[in-house]
């Protein structure tokens, strides 16, 4: 059976708001498995969804550029061992020549963009500051035509792109202002990924209040649960940051726009680097010398 370490019963703690003892019982269950576990207690407490991961360790910043017309745009992330340096000027020029070659080439193969002058400007930046810089992903994206895409990007930290058929740029960047508030899953409910669905459904028919039900009835339950998980993590239905009382896709239709999808950056997400404990280090030298 696998060790339950402290760290990971409060990251549990974080994500779902129980306690020390309940997390660390449904860990040891679920054999160390943070997303079996809270799995498990939704299944067996109904517990809402929980929140995600938030263990993103690497720095770094995210750019965005648009088309004049807003026919198209490019989005980048650039990494960085520290907040620091990504604040940096001769990193934001380095990361600013990357994002104009990615606009430039429409290309989001990394390898390419680099080869030549720009890894050799990365090299000489690492060496200047002592710090490894990498370019993590690009992403291009097109309006429809007659469409138009619109970005915003939060203190560099989190950029969207969102993509309109009709609209306008300004209707698109609000849009893409409330998506990198909520952040939701995905941008019309048909969108969904049914694995995601079933999995949801089977969620559902394992709480408590679903014991003993009527076939019938049980599937009248899920369904309505089903339509309002959708209906949260869909881009279109969920209300408006700026003007609750409308959804957004609401907003949009306003203006002459639909939604045809989102591409949102998170400085880090996906990466976790290690947690280093300094004053266990430090007493762990002391005692070797």
């Amino acid at each position: 059976m696998a060790a339950i370490s402290a760290s990971l019963v409060k990251e549990l703690r974080e994500r779902t708001g129980l306690g020390m003892m309940e997390c660390k019982k449904a860990l040891t269950e679920a054999d160390g498995d943070i997303e079996r576990a809270i799995e498990d207690l939704r299944k067996n407490s109904g517990l809402k969804a929980a929140k995600k991961a938030g263990r993103i360790a690497a720095e770094g910043a995210i750019l965005t550029q648009v088309a004049e017309d807003g026919s198209c745009a490019a989005m980048l992330e650039v990494n960085s061992e520290t907040d620091f340096v990504s604040r940096d000027d001769n990193f934001k020029g380095f990361a600013a020549k990357v994002l104009a070659k990615v606009f430039e080439t429409k290309s989001e193969d990394i390898a390419t963009i680099m080869e030549g002058e720009l890894e050799d400007a990365r090299n000489q930046l690492v060496q200047k500051i002592g710090e490894n810089i990498s370019v993590r992903r690009a992403v291009v994206v097109e309006a429809p035509e007659g469409g138009v895409v619109g970005a915003y990007v939060h203190g560099d930290r989190i950029g969207v792109l969102t993509v309109l058929n009709g609209g306008n740029p300004e209707v698109a960047k609000d849009i893409s202002m409330h998506v990198a508030a909520i952040n939701p899953v995905v941008a019309r409910p048909e969108d969904m990924p049914q694995a995601q669905l079933d999995s949801e459904k089977a969620i559902i028919l394992a709480q408590p209040d679903m014991a003993g039900k009527p076939a019938e009835i049980a599937e009248k339950m899920v369904q309505g649960r089903l339509k309002k998980y959708l209906a949260e993590n869909s881009l279109t239905e969920q209300p408006f940051v700026k003007d609750p009382n409308q959804t957004v896709a609401e907003y949009a239709k306003a203006a002459g726009g639909e939604v045809v999808g989102f591409t949102r950056f998170e400085v880090g997400e996906g990466i976790e680097k290690e947690e280093v404990d300094f004053a266990k280090e430090v007493m762990e030298q002391a005692r070797r010398s």
